[in-house]
C-alpha cells in the first residue's frame, strides 16, 4: 500500500476499534454484574458506585472533544515544520504503538508521581470497586495530559494519525484488564498487562502502591522495577478512601486537598514542592 492508502485504513481502523471497544465494554460490564447478582456479591452500594464512574465520562468526553481538536491543530502544524518527517507504513506503525505504549508508561508513572497530576489521576482510583466501569472513570483533565506527553512523537517526525491510532489501541486495550472474574493467564502475565496485574495497580495496600504502571506490555514495568505480582485480591482505592459518589466530588476531591495545601505553602519554592513533589509530601518530611 502506498502511504496515503495506510493513513486512510489506520485512521479507519482506529475509529472501528474506539466505536467496538464501547460496545464490548457494555456487554462485559453486562455479565459482570450478572455474576454479582447471582453470586449475591451485588448492593445498591456497588450499584451506584458503578453509576459514579460511569457519570464522570459525561465531563470527560465534552473535555476530549476539546482538546482533541486543539491537539489535532497543534500536532499537525509543528509536524509540518518537521523537516525529518517518518514515512507511513506498516513497519512505523508498529513503531509508534510500541513507543505510544512506552509513554504511556512515563505519563502514568507520572500521574502517580508529581501532585498536581495525581489530583486528575486520582479520579480514576477513588473507587473501592473494581470493574469494566471502573476503566471509564476519567477526570476531565486526563486529555490535556496526554496530548502533553505524546507530544515528543511528533518532534520525532511520526505522522499524527499514527499517533492518535496508537493512543487508541493503548487506551482500548485497558477495558479488559479491569475486572476481578479472569484470573491469571499464564505465560502471558510475563509480557503482557492482564488483569491480575491491574488488579495490583489499583490495590491500597503498601506492597501495590505505584506498581504496574503499563499500557498494553507489562515488560517496561520489569524494566524500570515498578513490577509487583498479585499476591492477594487487593482492596481498592485510595489510601484516604472515597466515601461519596457524587460525580463533582469524585471529579474535584483531590483538587480541593491540593488548594489547601497550596494555601498554606511558605514561599514560592514550597508552592513548587506541593505541585510537583508525590502525593503525601509535607515540608516536616524532608
Amino acid at each position: 500500500m502506498n502511504e496515503s492508502s495506510w493513513l486512510e485504513y489506520i485512521e479507519y481502523s482506529a475509529f472501528m476499534i474506539y466505536d467496538w471497544v464501547l460496545v464490548f465494554a457494555v456487554l462485559f460490564l453486562s455479565l459482570e454484574l450478572l455474576n454479582e447478582v447471582l453470586t449475591r456479591r451485588f448492593t445498591g452500594a456497588r450499584g451506584l458506585e458503578t453509576l459514579s464512574s460511569l457519570f464522570t465520562q459525561v465531563p470527560y468526553y465534552f473535555s476530549e472533544l476539546l482538546v482533541f481538536g486543539a491537539a489535532i491543530y497543534l500536532y499537525y502544524s509543528l509536524y509540518a515544520y518537521i523537516p525529518w518527517q517518518q514515512p507511513v507504513n506498516g513497519y512505523t506503525a508498529l513503531l509508534v504503538l510500541l513507543l505510544a505504549d512506552l509513554t504511556y508508561y512515563i505519563e502514568h508513572y507520572a500521574l502517580h508521581r508529581i501532585r498536581v497530576f495525581w489530583a486528575a489521576h486520582s479520579v480514576h482510583h477513588s473507587s473501592g470497586v473494581y470493574n469494566t466501569a471502573t476503566a471509564f472513570r476519567f477526570s476531565l483533565f486526563d486529555p490535556v495530559v496526554s496530548v502533553l506527553f505524546h507530544l515528543p512523537l511528533v518532534l520525532m517526525g511520526f505522522n499524527p494519525i499514527l499517533i492518535f491510532a496508537a493512543e487508541v489501541l493503548v487506551q482500548a486495550y485497558q477495558f479488559w484488564i479491569h475486572n476481578e472474574m479472569i484470573g491469571k493467564l499464564g505465560p502471558l502475565e510475563w509480557i503482557l498487562n492482564t488483569p491480575s496485574h491491574h488488579r495490583v495497580h489499583h490495590g491500597r495496600e503498601k506492597r501495590y502502591i505505584d506498581k504496574n504502571f503499563g499500557g498494553i506490555l507489562i515488560v517496561w514495568d520489569r524494566i524500570f522495577g515498578t513490577f509487583q505480582a498479585e499476591e492477594r485480591l487487593p482492596t481498592y482505592g485510595l489510601t484516604t478512601p472515597m466515601t461519596s459518589t457524587n460525580p463533582l466530588k469524585v471529579q474535584f476531591h483531590e483538587f480541593a486537598s491540593l488548594y489547601a495545601d497550596l494555601k498554606q505553602a511558605r514561599g514560592i519554592g514550597e508552592f513548587g514542592r506541593y505541585l510537583l513533589k508525590p502525593p503525601g509530601w509535607k515540608p516536616d518530611v524532608e
